[in-house]
């Protein structure tokens, strides 16, 4: 079965850095767009980045574009998301998700940026 783990998240100081993975199986990862999502303390379900199955990103969301990069490892079924200058507005759940078949999501991470 498709299995999705996200690891990286923690408390961190405003300007800090943390980087999220999200381990994949039970699927040809590398046949596959992944994605990232966030969920703010209000609920919303926020888009961040996607990536292609040749890791290039498509397109950030304006509010992590500059500060967030996305990337993969196929040989290790792995997507990570390297987050720079965190600010609490970056305070969420992160999510991946596997663009295959009906789509699927991980437990997800928290992170929370705070002072």
């Amino acid at each position: 079965q498709v299995q999705l783990v996200e690891s990286g998240g923690g408390l961190v100081q405003p300007g800090g850095s943390l980087r999220l993975s999200c381990a994949a199986s039970g699927f040809k990862f590398s046949d596959y767009p992944m994605t990232w999502y966030r969920q703010v303390p209000s609920g919303e379900r926020e888009w961040v980045v996607s990536i292609s199955v040749a890791g290039r990103p498509i397109n950030y969301a304006d509010s992590v574009k500059g500060r967030f990069t996305v990337s993969r490892d196929n040989a290790k079924k792995t997507v990570y998301l390297q987050m720079e200058r965190l600010q609490p507005e970056d305070t969420a759940v992160y999510y991946c998700r596997a663009e295959y078949g009906p789509g699927y999501w991980g437990q997800g991470t928290q992170v929370t940026v705070s002072s």
